[in-house]
């Protein structure tokens, strides 16, 4: 679900390495059957608002909405424990599930980041990925929610994990 890997990229800190291969990105998000329109939409509107920025300025703003504000981190268990001692169980676990499917987490990265679950959702069928993500759909709605109050470009994004988070119980 390469979806999943486009959202990670663009949801993830805007480095100028992706800053200077949004032309690959929109190529690949029109050619892309697995993306549905309205998610095209979303996503294309996006990139044109990252496009209005330095690579600087989309890095101020990322570290403004995301490292800054609690209530928008990216860090799942965060909306969970917070700094609570238990949070620290949760984390082990997830970095030990992702080591059993084979992902390495690297050395500095906690593994609850919305991004890097993404990249390994990526990774899953069209069903695994939507159960993996059901666990953790009142947490994206919650940033959801955060990221739209704060009227973020970002809350669009997390609305397309929210929305396949949910579907999941269609299923």
């Amino acid at each position: 679900m390469q979806v999943f890997n486009v959202l990670a990229r663009l949801i993830d800190y805007p480095d100028n390495e992706l800053m200077e291969n949004l032309d690959s990105v929109i190529e690949f998000v029109e050619e892309s059957a697995e993306i549905e329109t309205d998610e095209k939409k979303t996503i294309m509107e996006f990139i044109s608002w990252m496009r209005v920025h330095t690579a600087t300025g989309m890095q101020q703003t990322y570290v403004e909405t995301f490292d800054m504000v609690p209530e928008h981190d990216l860090h799942l268990t965060h909306h969970i424990f917070g700094d609570d001692n238990g949070r620290g169980p949760a984390l082990i676990d997830l970095s030990e599930h992702f080591k059993g499917e084979g992902l390495e987490v690297k050395d500095g990265e906690i593994p609850d980041f919305l991004p890097l679950i993404l990249e390994y959702v990526s990774t899953l069928d069209d069903m695994e990925s939507r159960v993996f993500l059901g666990d953790a759909k009142k947490i994206i709605k919650v940033i959801a929610d955060n990221l739209d109050e704060a009227e973020s470009p970002y809350s669009k994004l997390i609305r397309i994990v929210e929305k396949r988070s949910y579907l999941a119980e269609a299923a």
